[in-house]
C-alpha cells in the first residue's frame, strides 16, 4: 500500500461518529418511509413488495418516482427509467467517492453503495477526499431508520390516512434544502453547483421526469474532471 492509499482498517471513532450525525437524518428518512409505506400500498404494492423495495433500493426518490408510475398504469421499464434518472446524480458522487476506497474497481462498488447524499456531504473532507468510516455510520443507521419506517407505513398508515396534512410530504425537500446551504456555506465546487441548477431548472418545463437531474449530474462530472485536471498540475 502506498502512502496515499486510504487506510483500509476503519476507524471506528470516525463510525460512531457517523452514527451519531446520521442519526437526525435517521429520524426523517423514517418520515418519509413511513409516507412512502403507505403510498405503496395505496397504489396496489403489497406490504412485502413495499418493505422488500425499501430494503433493497433504499432510494427515496427513485421509490416514489416508481411507485408513482406503476399507480398510473406505466409500464416497469418506464418506471425502473424514471428511477434511474432521477438517481443520476450518485454517477458524480461515485466518482468523486472512489480514490478514497481501499481495494480494486469490486470491492470499491461495493463500498459505494453506502453512498447516500447527507452521508456523502457530511464525509467529504476539505482536500477533496472522503472519511469512509463516518460514511458507513452515518448511512447505517439512515438504513434501518428507512426500512423501519416503511414497514410502519405499510402496516399503520392506514391509521393516519392523508399524511401530507402532517406535514411529512415537506420532509424530503427540505432535506434537501439543507444539504444543498451546507454545500454552499462551504464554498466547495459553487460553480458547479450553479451550473446544474440552471441546466436543470432549464429543463424542467418540457423534459421528461429525471432527464434535468441527468443533464445536471452530467455538468458536475464535468466539473469533477476540470477540478481533478487543476489539482494534479498544481
Amino acid at each position: 500500500m502506498t502512502a496515499s492509499a486510504p487506510e483500509d482498517r476503519l476507524d471506528r471513532a470516525a463510525l460512531r461518529r457517523g452514527v451519531r450525525a446520521g442519526t437526525p437524518f435517521a429520524l426523517a428518512n423514517a418520515l418519509v418511509a413511513l409516507s412512502f409505506g403507505t403510498l405503496a400500498l395505496d397504489s396496489g404494492f403489497s406490504w412485502v413488495a413495499a418493505i422488500v423495495m425499501s430494503a433493497v433500493v433504499f432510494a427515496g426518490s427513485a421509490q416514489f418516482a416508481a411507485v408513482t408510475i406503476a399507480a398510473a398504469g406505466g409500464s416497469l421499464g418506464a418506471a425502473v427509467l424514471a428511477a434511474t434518472l432521477v438517481h443520476s446524480r450518485f454517477l458524480p458522487m461515485g466518482v468523486a467517492l472512489a480514490p478514497s476506497l481501499p481495494g480494486g474497481p469490486l470491492r470499491r462498488g461495493l463500498q459505494g453503495q453506502a453512498i447516500v447524499d447527507s452521508s456523502w456531504a457530511m464525509a467529504a473532507r476539505e482536500d477533496g477526499t472522503f472519511d469512509r468510516a463516518f460514511l458507513f455510520g452515518s448511512t447505517a443507521v439512515q438504513y434501518v431508520g428507512w426500512v423501519l419506517g416503511t414497514v410502519l407505513g405499510a402496516f399503520g398508515g392506514g391509521l393516519l390516512g392523508d399524511t401530507d396534512r402532517f406535514g411529512l410530504d415537506a420532509v424530503f425537500p427540505t432535506f434537501f434544502l439543507v444539504l444543498l446551504l451546507a454545500e454552499l456555506r462551504s464554498g466547495r465546487a459553487r460553480g458547479v453547483a450553479a451550473a446544474g441548477a440552471v441546466i436543470a431548472l432549464a429543463l424542467v418545463p418540457f423534459a421528461p421526469a429525471g432527464v434535468p437531474v441527468l443533464a445536471a449530474s452530467l455538468a458536475a462530472l464535468v466539473g469533477l474532471r476540470r477540478r481533478a485536471g487543476t489539482e494534479a498540475t498544481a
